[in-house]
Parts: C-alpha cells; structure tokens; sequence
C-alpha cells in the first residue's frame, strides 16, 4: 500500500504581501523578501497533524524557519527541552518560547512519550507539531522516527517541510498519510525531498532510519495487520 497523498490544486503556493491577511504576516514575509527569499506554503489538509523539517544544517534555519511560520500565519507547536521553560531561563525566556508555540518536553522520560504526544494531539481542536527528523545539524548516519510513530499513533497527516537554501525558499506543499510500512513510507518521504538543499549540504543526514528504528517501526507495522 502506498502512502495517501494530499494533492494540492496547484503546485505554487507562493505567498504574497497583497493576500496576507494580518500586518504581521506581511511584515515577515517582506523581511524574508528583503534577503531573496520566498515561502510557498499550501493549505493544511486538517487541523491536526505533524510537520518534518529537512534538511536542518545550520543555526540560519530557525531565525528563516520563524519568520516564515509567521508568514503563513500557522501556530505550529515544537518541542523543547523542559528546562527552557523552567528554572532562571524559563522565568526569562519561557513566555517568548511558549508564544512561539514551543511545548516543554522531559528528555529522560522516554517511557510512553509517544502516546503521550498523540493524545496531546488530539487534545486540542488544532495542532500541528513541527520536528527536525535529524535531531542536529551535525551530519549523523540516519534519521530519528520519533516523528513517524507519532504520526501513525495519532492517526494524523504527515507534512514535509524544508529551508531550501538553493532556491531561497521554505516550502511545505506536500502531505501525506503514512502506511505504517517503514520503507514505502520512507521512500514517500525521500521522493518530497528531491531536489532540497540545506546551507551545508555535507550535514544534512540520509533519509533513512537506523537499523534499531526499522527494527521497531517493522514489529509495529506487523502488530497493526
């Protein structure tokens, strides 16, 4: 079985000053402008969902990422380590950090974290969580699937994003519904990232999970059937 894809209309979805609804909108996207970017986003296919980064190569990508988040005027939830948002630094930052749609997350606490992240989901009428599959931007051998099972646990579309530094744009025009088959989802994921190119191209990881990670993504795809 292959992975559903939402197709859009059209395949540009660029944004523009003239139809952003909101001053802010417009200033962000007239900010990304002033340095040649530009932000092609199409439609979410629901109110909840999960959103992949790729590649994630340089500390360029959150301040493009940002103002590109409020050009397309979504307020998309990340994760971030729990001490951001308590102790002297949450007191500081963590108000700015929960604005911006940041969800304090405890690193140690593995157990269950999965479920957990679906059922926050759903808890609310619209959410849509935004991961970097690589973890770093520092090159690594493969991706982590944290993102792949919280999508399937929740039952929700997957979004795939990237900073496109060859192209100067942040594109996010491709959903889909992943199988639960590891490879023909992955293989899904790497056809939406052709052509893609982070700022250090050396550093962006394959698209691939580790060999533990395939391992556990093919015992949960044979538990579902």
């Amino acid at each position: 079985m292959r992975p559903f894809l939402y197709e859009p209309a059209m395949s540009d979805h660029y944004l523009s000053t003239r139809t952003l609804p909101t001053v802010f909108q417009r200033f962000a996207l007239r900010t990304l402008a002033l340095f040649g970017w530009r932000v092609n986003f199409a439609p979410l296919p629901g109110p909840r969902g999960v959103v992949i980064v790729y590649p994630h190569t340089s500390n360029w990508d959150f301040p493009i990422g940002l103002l590109a988040k409020w050009a397309m005027g979504v307020p998309f939830r990340w994760l971030g380590k729990e001490s951001l948002f308590s102790g002297i630094c949450g007191a500081t930052l963590g108000p700015f950090f929960r604005a911006w749609g940041g969800e304090p997350i405890a690193r140690g606490a593995s157990t269950g974290a999965i479920n957990r992240l679906a059922q926050r989901i759903h808890s609310e009428n619209f959410f849509w969580l935004v991961l970097a599959p690589e973890g770093t931007r520092k090159y690594r051998d493969s991706w982590r699937s944290g993102f792949y099972h919280i999508a399937l646990t929740a039952g929700v579309p997957l979004g795939m994003a990237t900073i496109d530094y060859g192209k100067k744009e942040v594109r996010m025009v491709d959903y889909a519904i992943m199988t639960g088959d590891a490879a023909t989802d992955v293989a899904c994921i790497r056809e939406a990232y052709n052509n893609c190119r982070g700022l250090k191209p050396d550093s962006a990881a394959p698209i691939v999970f580790s060999t533990e990670q395939r391992d556990a993504g093919s015992a949960q795809a044979s538990k579902r059937a």
